[in-house]
């Protein structure tokens, strides 16, 4: 098996299985008869169980490398999904959604580690096409299950067709995952290390990243509704014009980046993003809310590619230490991003909160000079 086509499946799987409960939820909810503060509560362990496992991953795959630990790891994403559905109490769905959460956010480490692996190996820009794939796979997993369930499928059976898609996903990448990572054992590092240097900077960026990108799923439709006066009906068509851009952006970006490198396209993103917000909280037109959503998207589309192929070819701490680093703190962006909008709402405006995610794009595109350097 190429290892480029199989690192695409596994950001495909990836993709999939983590959108896959998106649709889920609701279900859920109604099933356990519990409110949304229980629900809440819930899906934190969903987080946890990723923010817990990533730190680590690094550590793991230097030991057993890539293929093991993301065939491992996409084993338990496998049986646990169907497991929430048939979890019948709050407790239960609260384990099997930690489980779930720790085996995802393995592969998603993991997978990132073999796709730096991979572009050394074939000496090509490929990040930002595997994150494309990992694009894709969630519009596929989100889509998926919402078609079967409106088809009269029950959720069981709509997660268990899933679980075996995911299967054949990763059996038919098995043989492409790298298998050992026999040159990082010269070095002496063991266990997870803090960032050190550049990977430093690039976690911290990709920390914004992610207050970005959560900040945008959960309130680009709360904005659009409360701050805009669009129609309910609507509210979904600002993630939509980001998500579509980012997929698209993903998928291009990495012959732009041959073209005209790093550190161009990672200043023209962020600067994108900053127009973007400029755009959404100065206007008062649906369609340019629409293109603002779009350049936002298509400017975060290739900054976290960028950010996982340094931290690969970084000298200072072992690659795989690295990119574990700037996934857990990207994800622990994403995760904290919307409770600080939130906040700030609460005590000013949610415009308010839009102009500071602007300013976070701002000191991004200030930092963009780091990446040129390196």
């Amino acid at each position: 098996m190429n290892n480029v086509i199989a690192t695409r499946a596994v950001f495909l799987a990836a993709g999939m299985g983590i959108a896959a409960w998106a649709p889920l939820i609701p279900l859920v909810k109604n099933f356990l008869n519990i409110d949304s503060g229980e629900l809440g509560v819930l899906l934190f362990f969903l987080g946890l169980g990723s923010i817990v496992s990533m730190p680590v991953t690094g550590f793991l795959t230097t030991l057993f490398g890539c293929r093991k630990v993301i065939i491992i790891s996409g084993i338990f994403a496998i049986v646990s999904l169907p497991l929430l559905i048939l979890s019948s109490s709050v407790t239960q769905l609260g384990v099997m959604l930690f489980i779930f959460g720790a085996s995802i956010g393995t592969v998603d480490v993991a997978m990132n580690i073999q796709a730096v692996e991979v572009e050394k190996n074939t000496k090509r820009n490929l990040m930002s096409g595997f994150h494309g794939f990992f694009s894709l796979g969630g519009i596929l997993g989100a889509a998926g299950v919402s078609i079967l369930l409106y088809m009269n499928f029950s959720a069981l059976v709509a997660c268990l067709i899933i679980s075996f898609i995911l299967s054949l996903l990763f059996i038919f990448s098995f043989s492409g995952l790298i298998n050992n990572h026999d040159h990082n054992k010269e070095r002496k590092d063991k266990g997870f290390f803090f960032p050190k240097g550049i990977v430093i900077l690039a976690s911290f960026l990709c920390f914004l990243m992610g207050i970005i990108e959560g900040s945008v799923i959960d309130w680009s439709g709360v904005f659009l509704v409360n701050e805009r006066n669009v129609d309910i009906a609507f509210n979904g068509f600002g993630y939509a014009a980001f998500a579509a851009a980012m997929t698209t952006g993903r998928f291009l970006g990495d012959r732009v980046i041959s073209n005209i490198g790093r550190g161009k396209v990672f200043f023209a993103g962020t600067f994108s993003i900053f127009i973007g917000f400029f755009i959404v909280v100065s206007v008062s037109s649906f369609s340019l809310y629409m293109i603002g959503f779009f350049f936002i998207g298509l400017g975060a589309s290739n900054i976290v590619p960028i950010l996982c192929s340094i931290s690969g070819t970084q000298t200072v701490m072992l690659p795989g230490h690295a990119i574990a680093s700037i996934v857990t703190f990207g994800y622990f962006g994403i995760m904290i991003g919307p409770a600080l909008i939130g906040f700030i709402a609460q005590s000013f405006s949610l415009e308010t909160a839009f102009y500071l995610l602007s300013v976070g794009a701002l000191i991004m595109l200030v930092n963009s000079r780091f990446i040129k350097n390196n």
